[in-house]
């Protein structure tokens, strides 16, 4: 069984034994993928054209547009259920991973200090590589914990510039 939230307000709860089901009621439904990469669907009578907008893995979230009407739909999953219900909800996140050096450059700027908190996108340093300037962005919501270098310094590939908690 799936959860789906529809736009963070309706819940549907969806199974798929020898029928589909969604909240309960079964659902008469088929659906083609058209050349476009669109999909036709037809469910209980009813023609919608669907496009999927967006798919993030991590949160577990997809955005259609359905009808030119845009919803963004988040999956729980049986196990995302059991850890919810053991009080673990958020064990099978990823692990905030330190910023490293993807090439040899030079640290232009640190735009963040330690203890800060940061949101995913947030800029966090300037490298410089390779006559290029690279603005490091954080990968996902973290506290700066250590700057492990200074500005207007050299770094090799696979270096650790900020430690992320």
């Amino acid at each position: 069984m799936i959860k789906a939230t529809v736009n963070g307000k309706s819940a549907y709860t969806i199974s798929q034994d020898s029928t589909l089901t969604c909240n309960g009621q079964a659902v008469d439904w088929s659906a083609v993928q058209v050349p476009s990469g669109d999909y036709s669907i037809i469910m209980d009578g009813h023609s919608y054209q669907a496009q999927v907008l967006k798919v993030d893995k991590d949160t577990k979230t997809v955005t259609l547009q359905i009808n030119q009407q845009t919803y963004e739909v988040a999956i729980e999953e049986p196990i995302d259920q059991l850890l919810a219900s053991m009080g673990i909800k958020d064990a099978m996140t990823k692990k905030v991973n330190d910023i490293k050096a993807p090439m040899p450059g030079l640290v232009l700027k640190v735009l963040v200090t330690p203890g800060q908190v940061i949101h995913k996108g947030d800029p966090v340093l300037i490298l410089e590589a390779m006559k290029m300037e690279n603005v490091f962005k954080a990968a996902s919501d973290a506290v700066v914990k250590e700057i492990k270098v200074a500005e207007r310094t050299a770094v090799e590939k696979g270096e650790v510039l900020i430690v992320l908690e």
